[in-house]
């Protein structure tokens, strides 16, 4: 076959995910049971000790005073910020000086700064979360105590509960970050943990540094300036709304004063909160259900978080390799292409090129040659020829058929389970995920079902080139010309 068409997970755009997903490692088992914090699934509105311990941390710091807006306090999320008072739009809710950042910064002026020189910038800061938190005399004491031992993300999930999602590219991708923290857990441990037993003289294992990861995954902020990677205590405990709409005023960095050289991050409310109503904000519009599900361990309802990634390739064995990976590089194009799909939304515009590039073979052959370098993408935004419209439509609906072959449960089943609801956060998770993708599956099914029907009503490129010339009517009859 011409091309080869493969389904994948999508390559995240967090600041530590492998960009390209490897093949399915095994799931790595945990050594122990991980355990939650207790205030964090309490039904009481006041916050537990080791929250009002954090809080009077804070108050004693300076960090926050009887004037701070907000207060943590226990929300059906977990933890969370609640307004002391009514708070405008747009209005500071709190703001946190750069001494209490955990960042790559803090860790190089910290005892382990030396041995961790080198080392990528969220290892560095994972190590410095394991220390701290094993450290008994450890100044940051007090916001490690209200941090989760794991979240609802599929990373902590048990063996059982990642069947949920068999046949999911979530499964996929979650297997494969568990395996890059493996590798990454392995030489770190090897080059800085053992090398420095001084540093590190108590033992760390692949389960603190998968909590790390999972800290760092769900509460670091990013896309700060100067800053893209760095844990805010307080501010990190603000939760997500989906109906908010807007990630503009949530947050920036700011000096402290006209004559002083600190920096402040400032968390903004986007809305207008009432007293005693939580203040939210929206993590990431970009991010799909299986994103959610994977970086902070929750789904939303929007039909629009709901992706499946068609991972396209032009084939080393494809006679015109060469040909076709200059053209898709000069299309901005690898020999790799990663084509987002959305619920209810269009194909992306360079996927169909694309397609008929990486099938383009035979009597078409032609069009690969030099003369049309300038003008062939043009042509391929178009259909080039039944034959190779043909065989996009065909790769593409087979390529459907067994992903959707590979799910255990039906769309049908799915949805009935959500109708009946009273599914466990990780089920609901589960569930959500697999209808999502499981209904993309069937978009593209059907966008390419309904192509291959109105393969004899296009128009491909020799009757375009023909119309061009004047030899071609409008319902592409052949015009005779006859002398006189």
């Amino acid at each position: 076959m011409a091309s080869l068409f493969t389904l994948l997970s999508s390559s995240s755009s967090v600041f530590f995910f492998p960009k390209k997903p490897q093949n399915t490692p095994p799931i790595i088992h945990t050594r122990r049971s991980p355990l939650s914090l207790t205030c964090l699934h309490s039904s009481e509105t006041n916050p537990s000790l080791p929250v009002q311990t954090f809080w009077k941390w804070l108050s004693d710091q300076g960090v926050i005073s009887g004037k701070t807006s907000v207060k943590p306090a226990v929300v059906p999320e977990g933890l969370g910020l609640v307004a002391q008072r009514d708070i405008a739009r747009k209005e500071p809710v709190l703001e946190v000086p750069k001494r209490f950042w955990i960042n790559p910064d803090a860790v190089a002026a910290s005892e382990i700064g030396g041995a961790c020189s080198g080392l990528k910038p969220w290892v560095s800061v994972a190590l410095f979360l394991i220390r701290e938190k094993l450290r008994d005399e450890s100044s940051w004491r007090s916001y490690l105590d209200i941090l989760p031992e794991y979240t609802n993300s599929t990373i902590f999930w048990s063996e059982e509960e990642l069947m949920e999602i068999q046949g999911t590219q979530l499964l996929n991708t979650t297997l494969s970050v568990k395996e890059y923290v493996q590798s990454e857990f392995l030489k770190v441990e090897k080059e800085v943990i053992l090398p420095h037993s001084q540093l590190f003289p108590f033992p760390i294992t692949l389960d603190d540094f998968l909590w790390a990861f999972g800290i760092l995954r769900s509460r670091a902020f990013s896309r700060l300036r100067g800053q893209n990677l760095v844990l805010i205590p307080l501010a990190d405990l603000i939760n997500h709304s989906p109906s908010i709409t807007t990630e503009e005023y949530a947050w920036e960095i700011k000096g402290a004063g006209l004559f002083s050289r600190d920096q402040l991050f400032s968390l903004r409310t986007p809305v207008s909160v009432k007293a005693g109503e939580q203040v939210l904000i929206q993590y990431d519009l970009d991010k799909s259900n299986a994103e959610l599900a994977l970086d902070y361990g929750f789904v939303e309802s929007n039909p629009r978080r709901n992706s499946y990634t068609l991972t396209l390739e032009i084939a080393e064995s494809d006679p015109f390799y060469g040909d076709k990976l200059d053209i898709a590089e000069c299309n901005g194009l690898s020999e790799t292409a990663y084509f987002d799909i959305v619920l209810g939304q269009p194909l992306p515009a360079a996927m169909l090129p694309y397609l008929r590039l990486a099938a383009l073979g035979g009597a078409d052959a032609f069009l690969l040659e030099s003369i049309f370098r300038n003008t062939i993408w043009g042509h391929l935004e178009l259909p080039v020829s039944r034959a190779n419209e043909e065989l996009i439509c065909q790769v593409i609906q087979d390529a459907c058929k067994s992903a959707l072959s590979g799910y255990l449960t039906t769309i049908e089943e799915d949805e009935k389970l959500i109708e009946e609801g009273n599914l466990s956060p990780r089920r609901e998770i589960a569930v959500g995920v697999r209808a999502g993708e499981k209904k993309v599956l069937q978009q593209i099914d059907g966008i390419f079902r309904e192509r291959e029907m109105e393969l004899d009503e296009l128009e491909y490129y020799q009757e375009r080139r023909l119309k061009d010339l004047g030899l071609c009517g409008e319902q592409g009859e052949i015009i005779f010309w006859e002398s006189k």
